[in-house]
């Protein structure tokens, strides 16, 4: 309440439409009711807040006079819409800066797979399994998530786990930050986890003798 003094009103003359303020320093000031702000008629003793100006000749007089009760009100309001804004920039600036992990996370699995298969240790097939199998995954996402806001057929979310254990865990990862689709559900969640620690356990039966000698006899 800058430029803004307290007080209560100490007298008012309702057939003259004047009175008085109190101020809290115990100086009394003139308001007219055309400076009373609220929708009635003011009360003896009541709370008030205003700013002090002058009359047309040159007299002191309290204007914009308001109820305390009411511009607390509408503090309390401003200071709660201030607080909700900044936590949505700080939940907003965690969203993207949670993204860019997410991203890098995915480009840093695919650069090792392609690593991997560079020093042939890993069959390109394999590198092309799981690049097919992250679009796929990614595309099933979107398109359950359309469905979702259309009403229409959703994908069952088991399809959705199986594509992410047999390699599509990237794409999903990709689809849950960038289309924000399965995000926030935390069973669904803490499947999809186990979808990612299936697939790599796979991966690494796939990097040991065994796991290239079975896929050599599948193929």
């Amino acid at each position: 309440m800058a430029n803004k003094q307290q007080g209560h009103i100490k007298k008012w003359q309702d057939d003259k439409g004047f009175g008085f303020i109190e101020t809290q320093n115990g100086e009394s000031v003139f308001f007219h009711i055309n400076e009373f702000k609220a929708r009635r008629r003011p009360d003896v003793g009541e709370q008030v807040v205003f700013t002090v100006g002058q009359d047309n000749q040159g007299r002191k007089q309290a204007k914009d006079v308001q109820e305390l009760h009411f511009v607390q009100q509408k503090m309390a309001q401003k200071n709660q819409q201030i607080r909700q804004r900044n936590a949505k920039r700080s939940a907003q600036a965690d969203f993207e800066s949670g993204q860019k992990k997410r991203l890098f996370l995915g480009a840093g699995f695919y650069g090792v797979l392609l690593l991997l298969a560079a020093t042939n240790k890993l069959s390109w097939l394999v590198v092309g399994w799981y690049a097919a199998l992250g679009v796929i995954t990614y595309a099933m996402y979107a398109k359950d998530k359309a469905a979702a806001q259309n009403g229409d057929w959703r994908t069952p979310e088991s399809t959705l786990h199986v594509l992410s254990a047999l390699g599509g865990w990237v794409g999903a990862m990709v689809a849950q930050t960038y289309l924000r689709h399965k995000s926030q559900k935390p069973e669904f969640r803490v499947a999809y986890y186990l979808t990612v620690i299936i697939n790599m356990a796979g991966l690494l039966f796939i990097l040991s003798g065994d796991g290239l000698a079975f896929l050599e006899g599948l193929w």
